[in-house]
C-alpha cells in the first residue's frame, strides 16, 4: 500500500498521560512531521496501528479541559485536512483514551474490521456542505407576488400599528414560513437533481435558520469536486439576487458514518 500523509497546520509540542484520538484512518497513513492537533501549544500528532486501520492521536494532559473554540478549531482542522488525502472516519470531539494500548486493543482491535469496510466504502471520497440561504427582501417578494392572500394581509397591515393588526401578522407571518418551507423543499430537490450525474450520497440537513433555502451534505468523488464547483456555480447565477450559495469541503464524512462512541 502506498505511503499517505494526514495533513494539518504546522505545530508543536506534546503531554502526557491521555490519549486523544481524532479519527480513524487506514494504516499506511504517515502523519506529517508538522502535523499538529489541539492543545496550546498544539500537540504532535501520531497514528496508532493495529492491523489494517489506524487511529490518529495526539497525547495529553489526564486533567486537560476541553473544549475551548481553538479545540474544535483544531479537531476540525485536523480531520478534515486528512479526508483530503485519505479516509477517515471521525470520532466525536473529545474522544479519549487512558493510554496507547487502550486504542491499539480497545478501539482498533475491537472493531478492526467493521473500520476496515467502513473506510473501503469512503476510498477516493469526502464530504460536502452546499449551503443556500434565501435573500430576505427578495424572497419575501417572490412570495407576496405569487400568493393573493398574503399581498391582502400585507396591504391590510401596512401603515397601522402592530398592537391593532396582531392577528393579520400572526396569519401573514404562518403563510410566509408555510410558502418558504414549500420553496424549500422544492429548492432543495432542484440541486439535488443537478448534482444526480456526480452520483453522491446525499444527507439532507435539517435547515439552521428560517431562511434557509438549501442545507444537504453530499459524499461524492474527489475527483468530481470540479464538476461539484461547477454545478453549483451555475445554479448560483441562475439564483442570483434570490439565494445566496456556499459550498464547504473538502471534510472528513461526518453526515454519513456512524462514529465511534469512545468512553473517555
Amino acid at each position: 500500500m502506498s505511503s499517505r500523509q494526514a495533513t494539518q497546520a504546522p505545530g508543536s509540542g506534546s503531554v502526557r498521560n491521555a490519549v486523544y484520538v481524532y479519527g480513524i484512518v487506514p494504516a499506511d497513513v504517515q502523519a506529517e512531521e508538522h502535523a499538529s492537533g489541539i492543545g496550546d501549544p498544539p500537540c504532535d500528532i501520531q497514528v496508532v496501528r493495529h492491523g489494517e486501520v489506524g487511529a490518529l492521536i495526539s497525547e495529553i494532559a489526564v486533567d486537560r479541559p476541553l473544549g475551548t473554540p481553538d479545540d474544535l478549531i483544531a479537531h476540525a482542522r485536523l480531520v478534515d485536512g486528512a479526508a483530503a488525502v485519505t479516509p477517515v472516519l471521525p470520532l466525536r470531539f473529545g474522544a479519549v483514551l487512558t493510554d496507547l494500548d487502550e486504542v491499539e486493543n480497545e478501539l482498533l482491535d475491537a472493531h478492526h474490521d467493521e473500520f476496515r469496510a467502513a473506510l473501503e466504502e469512503l476510498e477516493g471520497r469526502a464530504q460536502f456542505v452546499i449551503k443556500g440561504r434565501y435573500v430576505e427582501k427578495n424572497i419575501l417578494r417572490e412570495v407576496l407576488d405569487e400568493n393573493s392572500e398574503a399581498a391582502r394581509l400585507r396591504e391590510k397591515i401596512r401603515d397601522k400599528s402592530e398592537d391593532a393588526t396582531r392577528d393579520l401578522r400572526m396569519q401573514l407571518g404562518e403563510i410566509i414560513n408555510q410558502t418558504i418551507e414549500a420553496k424549500r423543499a422544492e429548492d432543495t430537490r432542484q440541486v439535488i437533481d443537478a448534482l444526480e450525474t456526480l452520483e453522491p450520497v446525499v444527507n439532507k440537513r435539517e435547515p439552521t435558520n428560517e431562511e434557509d433555502a438549501v442545507h444537504v451534505a453530499v459524499l461524492i468523488e474527489l475527483s468530481r469536486q470540479r464538476d461539484l464547483e461547477e454545478t453549483l456555480a451555475q445554479l448560483a447565477e441562475e439564483w442570483d439576487g434570490r439565494v445566496e450559495m456556499s459550498l464547504l469541503g473538502p471534510m472528513a464524512a461526518y453526515d454519513f458514518v456512524a462514529k465511534q462512541k469512545t468512553e473517555g
